[in-house]
């Protein structure tokens, strides 16, 4: 997310019932191979339809040249709980900085996670989270989001990374993913806006012809990609949100010499990001899927092309943005009625640290907005076939340390003119209590503790750490029983289940293998009722 310039107000036309067939619902099994358009609907190499329903995860485009977090969690971790929450796609932001040479990765935790990204430079910790992220049914869209750290840009291009430098380092991530159907495509640029024009010719300014020449290029070395063209700010006099305008693209669309791989971007935000005059609307929240089906929903309703809300995002604090939520879900369709027939997103942001929406986790970077996500229940969608290539070895055995816990800085989120800054904070739920007690046991080879991270009235978040005895282990599993009614809703770095009060967690495929006194860690979600004592845990290796 970026900037925007406030609009004036558009008609509120009414959106337009979509007259093409119904979509097949989109299964479990899809998302075979690479994928490629038709009509308004993504299809993969079985001419399934398939629903992006994903989560945008910054930081490679600020000055960490990394994915935000990995100061507080394991990657892998991360991307387990992205998809033990139904979100089957991850939008990657990052800055062209990340291809000069010499450029590391700053702010990862070392000391018992993130052991396999040590010593990697920024391409290869995204190679990394790619291939996990394939390797468990997850996609990966590469989003083009800044020239480089230090802010967002108009056009594609400033005076210190020109258009051919944009070219050269799309065409080197192309080229570095050929094979991996894990990464189904490039957001070219984010966020065009003034002087960006659609279709007026201007070479220099016309974000459509841009688009083509670098689409082709990105296509010309792997033309298995899905390319993503955004929209601009400013139409024939009207204008939105930045990226969010794409009336220009029906009457001038892109055309690449690849056909059927074009998916146009919007991006839409409610007030907590900044206000436009549609809010004030009287007829609010009415009015707002006219106004969507002006921007960007056309291409969709009259079977142009497929759309994809890259970014969407709220903190929730407003009554409006309330509303405004539960109408964008409700236009972008519920996947139980239309499966892949549906407009394509990822939720701006996983992370918390975006300075004016917040994210799907609070502050801890373990604990989930409950509220938040649930919003996006109808519209999640099921994961992929696992693709790509193994995401590497044991996560949990390092015994390095940390090199840094700064949280760094927002991918820039603030209204006007600022660049947005992180609070680090929680933007949903209380955050009650932190510390809690930790509880443990050992036999059979390791021994297993867990410590009460948070607890509010309602819930917990806690973390199990799991380490070896004295010989190594192949696989680990932990056992206990609650005390009174808690209940696990969700879990990350294992496969948990619970029986009434008892509780099995078993070790993923990437950290089960601990050496002698090596250990690991996991986390899980739960709802309590007031205070419990933390139960004794029994660990049996393999």
């Amino acid at each position: 997310m970026a900037l925007f310039a406030v609009a004036g107000q558009p008609s509120a036309t009414a959106a337009a019932d979509p007259a093409a067939a119904g979509g097949r619902a989109t299964t479990a099994d899809a998302g075979t191979g690479y994928w490629h358009t038709s009509g308004r609907q993504i299809l993969d190499a079985n001419d399934q339809p398939v629903r992006i329903a994903g989560v945008n995860w910054f930081g490679f485009e600020t000055d960490n040249h990394v994915a935000h977090g990995l100061w507080a969690r394991d990657y892998k971790s991360m991307i387990d709980q992205m998809k033990s929450l139904g979100y089957n796609t991850i939008r990657l932001p990052y800055s062209d900085d990340i291809f000069k040479p010499g450029t590391m990765p700053d702010s990862i935790n070392f000391y018992n996670m993130n052991a396999d990204l040590q010593g990697l430079d920024s391409l290869q910790v995204m190679d990394k989270i790619i291939d996990y992220a394939g390797s468990i049914g997850l996609r990966v869209i590469l989003d083009r989001h800044r020239p480089d750290a230090s802010g967002q840009s108009a056009l594609w291009y400033t005076a210190s990374v020109p258009e051919s430098t944009w070219i050269t380092d799309l065409k080197a991530l192309a080229t570095r993913y050929q094979g991996n159907p894990a990464v189904i495509g490039i957001d070219l640029h984010n966020e065009p806006h003034d002087p960006a024009c659609w279709g007026c010719g201007d070479t220099s300014i016309d974000w459509r012809l841009a688009a083509e020449r670098a689409g082709d290029a990105v296509l010309g070395v792997n033309p298995d990609l899905l390319i993503f063209v955004e929209g601009i700010q400013t139409y024939n006099g009207t204008s939105g949100w930045w990226g969010g305008n794409l009336m220009g693209a029906g009457q001038y669309p892109v055309e690449l010499d690849v056909p059927n791989r074009v998916v146009y971007s919007a991006h839409d935000y409610a007030t907590s990001v900044a206000q436009q005059s549609w809010f004030d609307d009287p007829t609010f929240p009415a009015n707002m899927p006219g106004i969507w089906s002006k921007y960007w929903g056309y291409l969709f309703e009259q079977n142009i092309a497929p759309v994809w809300v890259g970014e969407f995002g709220t903190t929730l604090q407003s009554t409006t943005d309330q509303q405004w939520l539960k109408a964008l879900v409700t236009y972008l369709r519920p996947t139980s009625t239309y499966g892949g027939d549906s407009f394509n997103w990822t939720f701006w942001s996983w992370n918390p640290d975006s300075g004016d929406t917040g994210g799907i986790l609070e502050g801890d970077w373990q604990t989930v907005d409950t509220v938040k996500d649930g919003y996006l229940a109808s519209i999640k969608a099921p994961a992929f076939d696992g693709g790509g290539t193994s995401g590497g070895g044991s996560s949990g055995t390092s015994s390095g340390t940390s090199s840094g816990t700064s949280s760094g800085t927002s991918s820039g989120t603030s209204a006007g003119t600022s660049s947005g800054t992180s609070s680090g904070t929680s933007s949903g739920t209380s955050a009650g209590s932190t510390g809690g007690d930790t509880g443990g046991a050992g036999s059979g080879g390791c021994t297993a503790a867990l410590h009460v991270d948070n607890q509010w009235d309602a819930g917990f978040t806690a973390t199990v750490t799991v380490t070896a005895g004295a010989a190594a282990v192949n696989g680990w599993t932990v056992k206990w029983s609650w005390p009174g009614g808690q209940q696990e809703t969700s879990g990350w770095g294992a496969d948990l289940a619970q029986s009434g009060s008892a509780v099995t967690a078993t070790n993923l495929s990437y950290n089960g293998a601990l050496p002698a006194a090596g250990s690991t860690t996991f986390g899980l979600q739960g709802t309590a009722t007031g205070a419990f004592t933390v139960p004794a845990l029994s660990c049996t290796a393999s």
